[in-house]
């Protein structure tokens, strides 16, 4: 992964950030972290604009949501009860927490939108439930995007800082890469083997 990754930023630039932030939104294993970081680091090289950056990033995040808000659209709420019967352990949902997340979204929406942009997995999977409660397009988009704006500044910032200050280990930067993607992977591993539903909790 981290190869894809490298070779992706390297060959096609902005284009190849905006990719991969696309695909971070479309398949959360993907870690933002990770590429953010990395072209954190291309920045303190002289390879990237800061906040060229940030916007195309941005831009990849925001139509990698739009993808699941949309599907939510598609599904709708009423429809959402098999597929969470079935597959909830990967999304690691059950119904009663779905309900929940209903309900929140309808008082809460777009600051809930605009949180979870900070949380692992969760700023995701936050779109599909925006889209079958029909959250407004216009809102959806804006507070994605805020809240994208400050995580991805935030990583990229972090990234150029450790790219200056560290530049005599650059040859560690693709194993620390691989190390980064492999923790969030387990991790999201780890939630899925002990998830449990309420009822058995």
């Amino acid at each position: 992964m981290t190869n894809f990754i490298l070779d992706l930023i390297e060959g096609w630039g902005y284009l190849g950030i905006a990719i991969l932030m696309f695909l971070e939104n479309v398949f959360p294993p993907i870690p933002s972290e990770v590429i953010m970081g990395l072209g954190g680091v291309a920045v303190s090289q002289g390879r990237f604009d800061f906040w060229t950056l940030v916007a195309v990033a941005v831009a990849g995040t925001v139509l990698g949501n739009y993808v699941w808000y949309g599907i939510g659209r598609w599904i709708g709420y009423e429809r959402l009860k098999p597929l969470i019967d079935r597959y909830g352990r990967w999304l690691t949902l059950d119904w009663e927490e779905v309900e929940k997340l209903h309900d929140w979204f309808i008082r809460y929406g777009s600051g809930i939108v605009f949180v979870m942009r900070f949380m692992p997995v969760a700023r995701t999977m936050v779109s599909l439930p925006a889209g079958m409660v029909g959250m407004s397009q216009i809102k959806f988009l804006i507070w994605t995007a805020a809240g994208s704006a400050i995580w991805i500044a935030a990583l990229a910032g972090a990234g150029s800082w450790f790219g200056r200050r560290f530049a005599q280990f650059e040859h560690l930067i693709g194993p620390l890469a691989l190390v980064v993607a492999a923790l969030v992977v387990a991790l999201y591993l780890y939630r899925v083997i002990t998830w449990k539903p309420h009822d058995q909790r």
